[in-house]
């Protein structure tokens, strides 16, 4: 084997183990505290990926459908392609799934994705570079950026793996400029990309294609100006090329998009109402480092107890002055006019709407699919481009700071190299330092109320429960409880996108709202049991098809994430079904429910204050329950 292929392969070896040991000290407290019941939280937002995870390993063991499930939302279900499922991870790891369990599934795709998010942009900057070193920065700052840390902080993996993009890139530049391979190959392999894409994050996919149409427009129309015999000469390969990428992504993703946006239980409209083509940044975003978070309440419901990180798009003036110094001293070089050019585009499109002025965002609001777009995520690719500036730029100081100041001898070289990592430094260490603070991420044990452990996993088939606190109510942990249980059981409601009223089923909007609001625990107040309010849940219930309310509080979880005070609900749920609950393994249950058998208890919401603030936040007994009956029968 050739001298040089051996350098290259040591290098990727140990850039690759570079990368994975950086991802594990970020991940640290899970996997030193048992990796497979220690992550994020078993709440908000990693309890709805601990539920993505689990469902196609629960799927392909029944032979269920992977994209489709009604243990969420029964009887309606949840379209999992409609949703951020990350299936292009959860697939591969199945096998750790069955064996291990759905937090270990997490643990490990969210310490490999970053890792090979990294990897995949060392190989593909390599094509753009000669110092090794300058694309192994590239490397790390796209695979472990501010967007990535603070994704990571929600285990929002759709935008932490992210390890396609740079291939899709080198795919393109391979299409368009380079032109090696046959356009059938080249072709082939960018409509795979695509394809795999899909299954990874459709909304990245959807980025992408923003970015893409803008920036080939703009290749075209410079080139046309500057050399147009150019443009003409590489046109049929790349046309050529670009047909068989659409047949080829066309033909693989016909039914998967289908299903996606009209198959069962799919979401019209806006995924997120009121958001849509929104989430963007502010000016201070990029040059502050803005805990835009923030520390409040909010931050913990959405499933991280630690410190939160800095704005996801924090950029630096250190980052930002060597970007332009870079581009001002080598104007001549095309490849930092394309990617400055993307880079900018990235940065302006994930703007977000301020009122009074006009933003490009407004445009993706009337468009379908796009309209869909959070905008900060324009900022994956921003940091793509970024990172492709800054391995060039670090390139040249390099190799070209000796030539321009007359030097050729070894120390040349040696003054080269350090001030390309004097300039490395200049860009990344504010960044490194700004989220070192906040690092590594903080883990807790995933555990579930003694019901969940001891009577969950033997719940005889057809069961649909409804959980306290709902999912739907923005405290998510019935979701990880489920999953842990590898879906033994249904559900009524879920979290995510489909779990907002305005989503809830005809005649279920107001059972959904009043059920979100005895659950959540901050801002708003729980419902009083009114006939009006008690008849709307037992509507809900029936439409959901429950058989089984269950009440079970995880006493070394935060109170936010236990929701209002129990008891509460025990009562409040005593009067809507109409009789006393028993109480299993420390939770308040009413099995085999039947509505039309009972009827709601005729109590108020002064007598229910008064039969809690007997009992304050106690364990589960039935001194509540037997007191609301007792208030209905006076």
């Amino acid at each position: 084997m050739p001298l040089t292929r051996r350098r290259t392969r040591r290098f990727l070896l140990l850039a690759g183990l570079a990368y994975l040991l950086i991802a594990v000290i970020l991940w640290w407290h899970a996997w030193s505290g048992g990796a497979s019941t220690t992550t994020l939280c078993g709440c908000g937002d990693p309890a709805l990926f601990l539920w993505f995870f689990q469902w196609p390993a629960t799927a392909l063991a029944h032979l269920h459908n992977p994209f489709y499930s009604t243990a969420l939302f029964h009887p309606g279900g949840i379209n999992l392609l409609a949703q951020t499922s990350v299936m292009g991870l959860s697939v591969p790891l199945i096998p750790i799934t069955w064996i291990w369990g759905p937090v270990a599934s997490l643990n490990v795709a969210s310490t490999l994705a970053p890792a090979l998010s990294a990897f995949a942009m060392l190989v593909v900057v390599r094509r753009w570079v000669r110092w090794r070193p300058a694309a192994f920065l590239g490397g790390l700052l796209y695979g472990f950026s501010p967007s990535v840390l603070s994704s990571l902080q929600f285990a929002h993996l759709m935008t932490v793996a992210i390890m396609l993009l740079p291939l899709i890139l080198a795919a393109f530049d391979e299409i368009l400029v380079r032109q090696r391979r046959s356009p059938q190959v080249a072709g082939a392999v960018l409509g795979v990309l695509v394809f795999l894409q899909f299954f990874m994050s459709s909304e990245m996919l959807a980025v992408m294609g923003v970015l893409v149409v803008i920036s080939l427009a703009a290749l075209v129309g410079v080139g046309l100006v500057a050399d147009r015999e150019r443009v003409m000469q590489l046109a049929p390969h790349a046309l050529a090329a670009l047909v068989v990428a659409a047949l080829v992504a066309g033909t693989l993703l016909a039914y998967p998009v289908w299903f996606a946006l009209d198959g069962p239980a799919h979401l019209p409209g806006l995924i997120w109402p009121n958001i849509g083509a929104v989430g963007g940044y502010d000016g201070s975003s990029f040059v502050s480092p803005n805990f835009v978070h923030g520390t409040n309440v909010y931050t913990n419901l959405g499933g991280y107890e630690g410190t939160a990180l800095p704005s996801s798009g924090y950029l630096g003036w250190g980052f930002l002055g060597v970007l332009v110094g870079g581009m001002v001293v080598w104007f001549r070089d095309r490849r930092l006019w394309f990617f400055g050019f993307l880079f900018t585009l990235c940065v302006v499109l994930s703007f977000g709407e301020r009122k009074g002025e006009w933003e490009p965002v407004r445009i993706f609001a009337h468009l379908p699919v796009i309209e869909n777009v959070i905008v900060q995520r324009f900022m994956v690719v921003g940091f793509l481009a970024g990172g492709v500036l800054l391995a060039i730029i670090v390139d040249r100081v390099r190799d070209r700071l000796p030539k321009r100041l007359g030097l050729v001898s070894s120390e040349a070289r040696v003054m080269g190299v350090g001030a390309a990592l004097g300039v490395a430094a200049i860009a990344l260490v504010p960044i490194a330092t700004t989220f070192s603070s906040t690092l590594p991420f903080a883990m807790r044990t995933v555990t579930l109320p003694r019901w969940y452990s001891q009577v969950a996993p033997h719940l005889p088939p057809g069961r649909v429960l409804l959980s306290y606190p709902v999912p739907f109510s923005g405290i998510q942990v019935a979701m990880a409880w489920q999953a842990v249980n590898a879906m033994g059981y249904s559900q009524a409601g879920g979290g995510g996108p489909e779990g907002v009223p305005t989503r809830a089923e005809a005649g279920a909007k107001a059972g959904f709202e009043a059920l979100g609001r005895l659950a959540f625990g901050v801002t708003r107040p729980p419902p009083s049991p009114t006939p009006a309010v008690l008849a709307a849940v037992r509507r809900a219930m029936t439409i959901w098809q429950v058989n089984t309310v269950v009440i079970a509080v995880q006493s070394d979880h935060s109170v936010l994430q236990q929701g209002h005070e129990p008891n509460y609900a025990a009562g409040f749920m005593t009067a809507v079904i109409g009789r006393l609950p028993t109480i299993e393994a420390g939770a308040w249950v009413w099995n085999n429910v039947s509505l039309p058998t009972h009827a709601p208890l005729g109590v108020t919401r002064s007598q229910l204050d008064k039969c809690v603030a007997k009992e304050g936040r106690s364990t589960a007994n039935l001194r509540v329950a037997e007191c609301m009956t007792l208030a209905a029968a006076l």
